[in-house]
């Protein structure tokens, strides 16, 4: 998608219709005309890659991680959603335009705790995002509590909500697996 594709005009009637019959005051509307600017690495790279998972340490670092290998690509843009620095009052708003815009959403699964649960909902709710969905869940098994830096119980790392999320996304061959780092980054080598 070109820069000259989305204009600010886009961007506000798109988040108008999110907002459900409610308007954009002024102040929202003059922060999504600055946005364009700063969203245009998004429209201007073949391929945008919206990088979602927990921001507690040190889950952030591996966030980190992933958006520098897929920055390395040529043509390529991977950001997180904190990169995207315009003041925006309503995340859910600022979620659903990256999510929009954004030629894959990449989520980065280490447990239940906080992180990007919402937006895991929106993956299996919304069939537009949940095409683009690519999911690389962090597995336990063979690993002590004591050797996890997150501190999460091993035994029940993920919600019910989540496990049924995982299992469809597996079914699409959208779901990939990693326990260390190094898995991490060898897994997000095969996405697209």
């Amino acid at each position: 998608m070109s820069e000259e594709t989305v204009t600010a005009k886009d961007i506000a009637d798109r988040a108008e219709a999110y907002l459900h019959e409610a308007s954009l005051t002024p102040e929202e509307y003059e922060a999504l005309k600055q946005s364009v600017v700063e969203l245009s690495p998004i429209f201007s790279a073949d391929r945008a890659y919206f990088v979602l998972g927990s921001y507690g340490q040190p889950e952030i670092r591996r966030l980190q991680l992933v958006k520098d290998r897929l920055n390395r690509r040529p043509d390529a843009y991977a950001f997180l959603m904190v990169d995207i620095r315009s003041e925006w009052v309503n995340t859910y708003l600022k979620f659903r335009l990256l999510a929009d815009y954004t030629d894959y959403i990449v989520g980065i699964a280490e447990h239940a705790q906080g992180g990007f649960l919402v937006e895991q909902g929106y993956f299996t709710a919304l069939k537009q995002y949940f095409a683009k969905t690519h999911v690389y869940k962090r597995e336990y098994d063979g690993l002590d509590s004591d050797d996890v830096d997150t501190g999460v119980d091993v035994e029940t790392p993920y919600s019910g909500m989540q496990t049924a999320i995982f299992e469809m996304l597996e079914d699409h061959g959208r779901l990939y697996r990693w326990t260390t780092e190094d898995d991490l980054v060898e897994c997000i080598e095969s996405l697209p």
